[in-house]
Formats: structure tokens, sequence, C-alpha cells
């Protein structure tokens, strides 16, 4: 009888990368990493490929420890009873443990034509798409940017700086998450790349064309590129595959990031809903996550009882544009403050610090598996000091 365990971790992002490498801590542990291309994608830096200033990929192998096995394929059904997943090619996979970081990607969007006629940018295929498109326009040709989250705006700013003509159609308000005072510092600094920026109940869209996008109310924009950043949602493969899920189809898990259905399964990332209530969709969030997943499926190996996920989040950083950024400061429990950190180009070395030390510290888990700061980070029991939406929710202890 064989003693060594099988650990699948379907999905190659921040979560999963971290979590396939931290695994190897156990020599009798097997790991295979499943993903769709054999890349690492730098989600943080999607804005930068668009504009032609990063390639925001790196090669996995780069990242990835020497005793994970890279499977290059896509996951079509994980059949649970069975413990194997069914693979696009044909192919199929058995594990004993499975780490479930498919991550997230574009929503659908609801409105008339924006499916159609509008260019989401939650891929590294969007962005080299939408690169392509944009070194095709015509030079001075109108781009419309929607949704104000951080693509959003990072994408508005980054395109505004190398003198397109972009208009950032908000919704509300640019920034949701951002501090008012904070958001007209990134809004003077939109408006200093001459992007316009339109926000209030009528910045809404209401239909999106071949040429325009039409708000609601009824002012229209000519667009020769409209760039769709407003929602994401995830990969509906727990859903396929009969685990619970919740209505945008992260899989539900208990505290330890285990499912509800199976304690063989283990989520991490944008794909996971702890209680049902998940954490900001973000790298901040993603890395901890997968560090803690990982510790999940080890200390069940191990006959210890898991600890339970708490994620203490800093804030948000920005880039606007490659000479300026910012770094929202925030409350332990993510809650939005009146501080910030940059503003000009001491931002923007922040920013490219926090995008850099992302890979680093993947790579330097590859190297030394279970001795990420990540660990230091996420032991701390910070959620029993201070109260949150989830511990005043009854989901932390």
């Amino acid at each position: 009888m064989s003693t060594r365990t099988e650990v699948v971790v379907i999905g190659a992002g921040y979560s999963g990368v971290l979590a396939a490498n931290r695994l190897t801590q156990r020599d009798d542990v097997d790991v295979t990493l499943v993903n769709p291309r054999a890349e690492f994608v730098e989600r943080i830096r999607l804005h930068q490929l668009v504009a032609g200033t990063h390639d925001a990929v790196v090669d996995l192998a780069d990242v990835l420890a020497p005793r994970v096995r890279l499977v290059v394929d896509a996951v079509e059904r994980i059949d649970v009873p069975g413990r194997a997943l069914d693979l696009a090619s044909g192919g199929r996979i058995g594990y004993d443990r499975l780490v479930y970081a498919v991550g997230s990607r574009a929503a659908t969007p609801e409105v008339p034509g924006a499916a159609e006629h509008a260019h989401p940018i939650a891929t590294v295929e969007d962005a080299r798409r939408l690169r392509s498109l944009l070194h095709g326009a015509t030079p001075g040709a109108p781009v419309v940017v929607v949704g104000a989250g951080p693509t959003g705006v990072e994408t508005a700013a980054e395109l505004g700086e190398q003198g397109h003509a972009v208009t950032l159609v908000c919704g509300k308000t640019v920034g949701p998450y951002l501090h008012p005072r904070v958001r007209d510092v990134v809004t003077d600094r939109l408006d200093g790349f001459g992007v316009t920026v339109l926000q209030g109940p009528g910045a809404t869209v209401r239909e999106v064309t071949p040429g325009g996008v039409h708000l609601a109310d009824g002012r229209d924009l000519t667009s020769a590129l409209t760039i769709w950043t407003a929602g994401f949602g995830v990969p509906d493969l727990a859903r396929r595959s009969g685990l619970t899920t919740d209505d945008v189809g992260r899989l539900i898990t208990d505290e330890t990031l285990t499912s509800v259905d199976d304690d063989r399964i283990v989520a991490a990332g944008d794909s996971a809903a702890p209680s049902g209530t998940p954490f900001r969709m973000s790298c901040q969030a993603a890395l901890p996550l997968g560090a803690i997943a990982a510790d999940t499926v080890l200390a069940r190996l191990a006959g210890r009882a898991p600890r339970t996920a708490n994620v203490v989040f800093a804030g948000q950083c920005l880039s606007l544009g490659r000479t300026a950024g910012l770094f929202q400061l925030a409350s332990l429990d993510d809650r939005s403050t009146r501080r910030f950190l940059g503003g000009g180009r001491a931002g923007a070395w922040l920013k490219e610090f926090v995008c850099a030390s992302t890979v680093k510290e993947l790579r330097h888990e590859a190297r030394r598996p279970g001795q990420s700061k990540l660990h230091r980070l996420v032991t701390k029991d910070v959620r029993s000091r201070y109260l949150s939406p989830r511990a005043e929710a009854g989901l932390v202890s």
C-alpha cells in the first residue's frame, strides 16, 4: 500500500502557486498543479500589458518549486465521489486532496451590447487582445473605460498618461473603496492626464454599440474602443461539479477553507467563500489564503486541527500611470481610512515594489516552503481584537 499522498491544485494564480509550493514541505506529498497555460499571470499588471509597459507574465517554471508537477490543461469537471478531475484534453487525474484555486474572471455583463461590443481585461488573453486593438486604432481615437474600481482607474490612468483620449465611466463614484479624501487625489491625477471622469447617478451604462456607449442620463459617448472592467465573477467549475457554492459560484467552505461537502477539498483565493462570506477579491487576500489552504491540508495529514482563515488587510494600492500611485490605508477589518501614502512618484515606486514583491514571495516559497512571511502574518489572531463585518456575523471566533 502506498504511503504517499497525491495533492492536486487547480489554478496557477497567486493562491494556487503559493499553495502548491507550500505543500512541498512534506516529502511524502506529491503535488500536481493543473493550469490552462504554462505562464503565471501577474493579474495586477494587466492594465500595463494593455498599455505596453509590461508583459504581465512569468514562466511558471520560474515561480514553482521543482517538486511541483505542472499539467497544462483545463479541468472540465471534478468527480467528487471518485476523487478525480476530468480534463479538457480527455485525460483524468486522481487526487487524495484537492486545492480549488480557480480564481476569478470578468462577469458576463447584463447591459445590452456590452458582451458583443465591449472588451474585458480580466485575463492575459483579454489584455493581449486589447493591446492589439489599441495598437491598431487611429491616433486620438476615443477610448471609453467602464468601471472605476482598481482595474478601471489604473487602465484609464495608464492610457491617459500615454495621450489617449480616455473617458472613465464610473457609475456612482470613482474608486468606491477609497476614502473621499483619497478619491479626490485620484480624480485630480486622472484630470491631469486629460481623462474625462463621469460619475453620479446618470453615469451608468444603458447600452454599448459598435461605435459608442449610451448612458442612463441620455448622454451618448463616441467610442472606438470600449473596455469593460465593471464586475468580476468566478468560473462555474464547482457548481458544475455538484459542490455547494454561493450565488456568484464561489465554493462555500468553513473558516478553515474546507468545503462544506467534502473535507478532502479546500479552496483559496477569489473562488473561496468562507462561511458564505468571501474576502475582498485581491492578491492581498489571495496569497495568504493560498498559504492557509496549504496549511489546512498539511494539518489534516499530520492529524492536527487546521487553523481558521484570518487575513489582515492593509488597504488598496493603485498605480496612476508610470509616474504616480498611492496606497489607500485601511483599518484591520478592511475599511478605508482618510490616510494614504504616495500620490506622486513615491506612490509609483510603492506600487511597483508591491507588484514585484508578489512574484518574489512566490519564488521564496518555492525555494523555502513554509518559510514565507505570510505564515507570520496570517497566524496573528487580529480579528479577535477588532470588530469586523465577518466577526459581527459570527463567522470568526
